[in-house]
């Protein structure tokens, strides 16, 4: 599974108006994992960037100056996007800034471009409803340090953003193994599964001091239910 994290900067809100992409990064994640991999490219807008968007990215016309349009490098953009998934923060606003880009050069939406898009804002809304669900308020409720975050940029919003986005689907983790039954396979999901011998797996009981201590949260929980828990109606398990 390739995934990509992608993160944009521009010259104001809106393409429609003119304004353009300054900074376009993408961090490459293969199997829930970083790889090293990404691209990173800064654009000649042949514009001023607003005063509001200056603020945000600190990308001034005379820096950008000295860089390509976006019209020479962006086969670089569409080979790196091929066939991955792009996971952007508040998808709908990049990817009109990316549409209109490509349809400057010919090119078919970013939607046609690769496998498909998930938006992680739309996605940690649904996981913290009523909750700030910003980039910098995900980083702080999943304890990612974005200290050295003075000014946005592109790469180190993708940076952080691929983080986030491993702690928000955490518990997609799937445990992949290969079932065999007298050496016959067993398929799940298309994946084949090799059995596991437990039979070396070391079982740790709780000591008398650690029951003790479970028995006395249980009876704070029948208090505050003014009842029995839920978990008094689990059986142990036989030993």
């Amino acid at each position: 599974m390739r995934q990509i994290i992608l993160d944009t900067e521009t010259t104001g809100l809106d393409p429609n108006q003119g304004h353009r992409i300054v900074e376009l990064a993408c961090v490459e994640m293969v199997n829930r994992r970083l790889t090293g991999n990404h691209l990173h490219l800064y654009f000649n807008p042949d514009r001023d960037s607003d005063p509001e968007a200056l603020a945000v990215h600190g990308l001034t016309t005379e820096f950008l100056s000295g860089h390509p349009r976006f019209e020479d490098v962006y086969q670089q953009f569409i080979d790196f996007i091929r066939g991955g998934e792009l996971i952007i923060h508040n998808a709908p606003f990049d990817c009109k800034f990316l549409d209109a880009e490509l349809k400057r050069v010919g090119q078919p939406p970013v939607q046609e471009l690769c496998e498909k898009i998930t938006d992680s804002l739309l996605y940690a809304r649904e996981l913290h409803p009523g909750k700030r669900n910003s980039l910098d308020a995900l980083c702080e409720r999943y304890g990612i340090s974005n200290a050295h975050r003075t000014l946005h940029g592109a790469l180190l919003d993708s940076e952080l953003l691929a983080d986030v986005w491993l702690a928000l689907t955490r518990g997609q983790d799937a445990l992949l193994m290969d079932f065999q039954e007298d050496d016959a396979n067993v398929s799940m999901g298309g994946v084949r599964i090799n059995k596991v011998d437990t039979s070396g797996l070391r079982v740790v009981t709780a000591s008398e001091d650690e029951l003790a201590e479970h028995n006395k949260y249980l009876e704070l929980l029948d208090k505050a239910v003014k009842g029995d828990c839920v978990w008094r109606t689990y059986e142990p398990l036989a030993s």
